[in-house]
């Protein structure tokens, strides 16, 4: 039995090992509304609006990208540098939805994926635009 053993739980260890290496980052760092802003205007950031099609069309944080229209192309409307910064963000502090798009974009090679907890409601809060969809 213990000749058993041994290889299940070694292959079991290598298993897990290949699976955490692919999995998505476990935590996105955070990014503070004047940080976020400074990007946006210097025109350093991509930001994801993960809130839903309805929502986005209400209002977003200028320049935002659509999430939900644009999850199955990301890698075509994000930056070719795997480097630039790319914001996610959904509708409160208690929102995780962000993480949807923060892991894809994550999966698809950028290294500098942050979160704006605020979120919409945390944007608009702070007097801050939204912009409607065209």
């Amino acid at each position: 039995m213990k000749k058993l053993l041994l290889p299940l739980i070694a292959c079991f260890a290598l298993v897990s090992a290949v699976f955490a290496a692919d999995a998505a980052p476990s935590k996105i760092a955070d990014i503070s509304l004047a940080d976020l802003k400074t990007a946006i205007a210097a025109g350093k950031v991509s930001v994801i609006d993960v809130n839903g099609s309805a929502s986005y069309a209400v209002g977003h944080i200028p320049g935002a990208i659509d999430f939900a229209v644009n999850k199955d192309k990301l890698a075509s409307v994000l930056p070719a540098d795997k480097a630039s910064l790319v914001v996610a963000y959904c509708g409160s502090p208690k929102c995780g939805a962000y993480k949807k798009a923060a892991n894809a974009a994550s999966k698809l090679g950028y290294t500098n994926v942050k979160h704006f907890s605020g979120g919409i409601s945390g944007w608009k809060s702070a007097g801050e635009p939204t912009e409607a969809a065209k």
